[in-house]
């Protein structure tokens, strides 16, 4: 990252967790230095230097603060490279890597012993990769409790518990009550499905958000109807559905889940988070990027837009390469075919609502003649099953946990991918604040450029926010002059 003062002070403004080890702060009138995510009261502008490591914050003359503890924070250099294992860890267990598997298996991932696992963890987090999980499950079967009526063994089940007696005896003795004197209310629940919410900080552009999904999905996948997104799901070998919606007069989302999805809860809501970009902090992007005279008319007619994440990043990988020099509206004709042809049946309460995404599994074992049926020049199919067999061999890992350099590398290697359709996965697939695919014809469109390197230099202005920005010119693009 770049230590451009007015990009590093808009990362702290925000308080954004994905900036988290790029960089840390001195303040002057303080003699201490912070990572941004530091929760401190914000320190004035002319007060703070930015350093790219903690050794030259200290070789500066500045102490670390006890608060945010600067030597918890993931790094980018090799010296960090404890700090930044344990955050990509912290990431698969949060999303129920250790509800499934062993903690051997998750070591496996990144190259370790699961007694080398247990000791970055430990040293990051102060606590072992196992109590992590039980955190984790604690929560969301709080969570499940307070929102829904499951019964209870149902609730210790989906939160990824592996008996009721061990789910009784851990929430006892962590929060001093039975699981049954923390249910609120008698609402009935619904039949077949299971609704939660989810918050987010606002402002929320919705329409622009779910907008864009829906665009550029297969209708058969995901849609959107009077403002409610709809789309199937597939978690492994289950399948199901959801829908998402604004919960009025809240800044929550009312998520609804097909109960066949219930097992796979643990799975499913960080994936929910990222496909919403719900840990986002808009107003702090909104403010940065609204100094800019080009960006302050989009972000005023669409404050709180987000990045469109993924439930499963090879989706959106598939769609970014059918999309390579055709339109959106072609690109999701041949997607759809896709969907329909390789896409597992799914039931759902909506007949157009009929199959799954293509799964790297599939595709990787299809012929490639039928992948050619579907629309594709053999070079371009050919580009689409390489992938499909590197992210289904765990060769290529497209979540926000990934190694994001590393990603970009072997994306890049891949035969058929290039800048733009890297750049454009590390925004939707990794999660990424600060990608701009700046070869896209829309975007040099809509900022009035003729060519990337002149996209790429008006950019500047927007960072550490490209992600966002870029959003916000897609978006100009779909409004009536």
């Amino acid at each position: 990252m770049t230590l451009e003062p007015d990009i590093c002070y808009a990362a702290m403004q925000a308080r954004d967790s994905r900036f988290d080890g790029e960089f840390f702060v001195g303040v002057s009138s303080t003699g201490i230095f912070c990572r941004p995510v530091c929760t401190v009261r914000l320190p004035h502008r002319d007060r703070c230097t930015y350093y790219a490591n903690a050794a030259s914050a200290e070789a500066a003359g500045y102490r670390p603060c006890l608060r945010c503890r600067p030597e918890l924070a993931p790094g980018s250099s090799r010296v960090d490279a404890v700090s930044r294992t344990a955050a990509r860890v912290f990431a698969r267990i949060d999303a129920g890597a250790l509800t499934d598997d062993s903690l051997d298996a998750l070591a496996a991932e990144f190259d370790l012993s699961a007694r080398q696992l247990r000791r970055v963890v430990e040293q990051e987090y102060g606590v072992s990769p196992v109590q992590l999980a039980q955190t984790r499950r604690l929560l969301l079967a709080k969570q499940l409790i307070a929102d829904t009526q499951l019964p209870m063994a149902d609730v210790a089940f989906a939160a990824g518990f592996s008996s009721v007696r061990r789910f009784n005896h851990l929430f006892r003795s962590r929060y001093g009550m039975n699981p049954t004197a923390m249910r609120r209310g008698t609402a009935a629940a619904e039949a077949g499905r299971v609704v939660l919410k989810l918050g987010y900080r606002p402002p929320l552009h919705w329409e622009g958000l779910a907008g864009f999904l829906s665009s550029r999905g297969a209708t058969v996948v995901e849609r959107v109807d009077r403002g409610v997104y709809r789309r199937t799901v597939q978690v492994g070998e289950t399948t199901g559905w959801l829908q998402a919606e604004p919960d009025t007069g809240k800044h929550q989302l009312r998520l609804t889940v097909s109960e066949s999805l219930v097992p796979m809860l643990r799975h499913l809501l960080a994936g929910v988070r990222h496909l919403f970009d719900l840990n986002a902090s808009p107003a702090a992007i909104d403010a940065y990027l609204g100094q800019d005279a080009l960006m302050a008319g989009f972000v005023q007619r669409a404050p709180g837009l987000r990045i469109p994440g993924a439930l499963d990043g090879f989706e959106v990988a598939l769609r970014a390469i059918l999309g390579q020099q055709i339109s959106v509206k072609a690109a999701t004709t041949v997607f759809g075919r896709f969907a329909q042809t390789f896409g597992r049946p799914v039931d759902t309460p909506w007949p157009e609502l009929s199959r799954a995404a293509p799964t790297a599994e599939v595709l990787a074992q299809a012929p490639l003649q039928q992948i050619i049926d579907q629309g594709m020049t053999q070079r371009r199919a050919q580009t689409v099953q390489t992938l499909a067999r590197c992210v289904a061999d765990g060769e290529i890992v497209l979540t926000p946990s990934a190694d994001v350099a590393a990603t970009q590398v072997a994306l890049l290697a891949l035969p058929g991918i290039g800048p733009w359709t890297v750049q454009y996965l590390t925004m939707r697939a990794l999660g990424q604040p600060d990608a701009l695919p700046a070869s896209d014809l829309g975007l040099m469109r809509a900022a009035a450029c003729d060519k990337p390197a002149e996209l790429l230099a008006r950019a500047e202005a927007w960072r550490p926010w490209r992600s966002y920005a870029a959003m916000h010119l897609w978006q100009s693009l779909t409004r009536p002059d």
